[in-house]
């Protein structure tokens, strides 16, 4: 049987480039979602289309741990198992110090740290079993941190260590690793300062969502001896980084 991937958050963007990526490798995808259902179900008719029953679709809303729960239940249901873990969900906006709110602090630390960690709990018997792996979507400002926006830079400062840690303790039997994307696909609320990120960057140039797709698919498939270890996607913009 062809092993399965769930991927949250892979119904746009950079998850659902992911997801296409993983499918034409082989995989049977589940494709999470919270709100974007019509493009959620597009995406799935698409895959299933080119290989029927190769695609379902799971709703959940990361913010809440009991739904959180349920689809790592439900993930497993899907198809019987799951071979591999992609947390590339995320929320993104700045919280600057005044203004943060506890409402903010829930919405940025749950996608971005905890729901990770709370479906690599609920996957890592199937993972086990499957000799799989967890690949985490992480962010450059991980390390180097964007000024007005630290509640997100703790989050993934957060999934960052989570990835190393959860790494030592669920070895050998499943790999984790991280992602860690430069500038790929802008915000759509459009606060960034595009040129000056672009000009940062080494290859002088944004990347594209399959350099993301890339990558995890290589850590998935052909890095048998990987873990542990967080990748920098980025064009060279962790070199010389500069904030904003």
């Amino acid at each position: 049987m062809d092993p399965v991937a769930l991927i949250t958050g892979s119904a746009r963007r950079i998850g659902a480039e992911i997801t296409r990526t993983l499918h034409q490798r082989g995989m049977r995808v589940i494709i999470h979602y919270r709100n974007s259902d019509a493009e959620a179900a597009a995406l799935a008719d698409q895959l299933n289309g080119v290989r029927p029953d190769s695609t379902r679709l799971l709703q959940a809303d990361l913010n809440n741990p009991d739904e959180v729960r349920r689809l790592g239940r439900d993930a497993v249901a899907a198809f019987g198992q799951v071979d591999l873990l992609v947390n590339n969900a995320s929320s993104f906006y700045p919280t600057p110090i005044d203004d943060a709110t506890d409402a903010d602090w829930d919405a940025l630390m749950h996608s971005n740290l905890r729901a990770p960690y709370l479906l690599s709990q609920a996957l890592a018997a199937t993972l086990r079993q499957q000799q799989g792996c967890i690949i985490n979507i992480v962010d450059v400002y991980a390390e180097k941190p964007l000024e007005g926006h630290t509640l997100y830079c703790m989050a993934k400062a957060g999934l960052a260590m989570m990835t190393r840690s959860l790494a030592r303790e669920l070895g050998p039997h499943i790999r984790v690793n991280g992602v860690s994307p430069g500038p790929i696909l802008w915000p759509e609320a459009g606060q960034m300062n595009q040129a000056a990120i672009t000009a940062s960057t080494a290859l002088k140039r944004c990347g594209e969502p399959a350099d993301i797709a890339g990558a995890v698919a290589w850590l998935a498939g052909d890095a048998s001896f990987v873990t542990g270890q967080i990748l920098a996607v980025d064009g060279g913009r962790s070199l010389a980084f500069q904030g904003g």
